[in-house]
């Protein structure tokens, strides 16, 4: 059973909406992904924030441009955490969904992560599970001390070769 679900607006934030895909299997997070639309299908959408909760979804995972309408509808709606991703736009550059999806009214609270921000976003669903799930956590400090050991390695190369060649190489 799924523990989280993404859900975007539409195909082309599928690229965004992947990473956080991406972790969660890393992770071993069950999720469902799913394309629902706010705005062109009212009911399905009402309907899919309506029975997340007794589908077994702890969190949400949201990701939305331009109006950027669709986490802060999902967070009126389920009762657990949502997190919104803002995606990038070509006409503000991602500031509009930003903007639309931090500036939630008191009581709807959306956590909200960068611009095209996937990545994160997964990161912090696994945050929130691993409150209750000692070996999530585990997990997580094992992803972190990995993230540490590749940045360590890079600087140790770049210590070895030096500047100039360890950008040809």
């Amino acid at each position: 059973m799924a523990q989280v679900s993404i859900v975007m607006g539409s195909d082309s934030d599928m690229p965004v909406m992947a990473k956080a895909a991406q972790v969660l299997e890393e992770l071993g997070i069950s999720f469902e992904m799913r394309i629902i639309s706010a705005h062109r299908e009212p009911d399905e959408f009402f309907e899919y924030a309506k029975t997340a909760e007794e589908r077994g979804i702890k969190v949400i995972i949201a990701g939305a441009g331009m109006a950027a309408h669709l986490p802060g509808m999902c967070a009126a709606i389920f009762p657990m955490p949502v997190i919104g991703i803002p995606m990038h736009t070509t006409s503000l550059g991602g500031r509009d969904s930003l903007y639309s999806i931090v500036q939630m009214p008191s009581g709807i609270p959306v956590a909200t992560v960068a611009i095209n921000g996937g990545a994160n976003a997964g990161l912090l669903a696994a945050k929130i599970l691993s409150v209750s799930d000692a070996g999530l956590l585990d997990k997580l400090k094992a992803y972190s001390k990995k993230q540490k050991e590749g940045v360590e390695a890079k600087d140790a190369k770049l210590q070895e070769l030096g500047y100039k060649d360890y950008q040809t190489k």
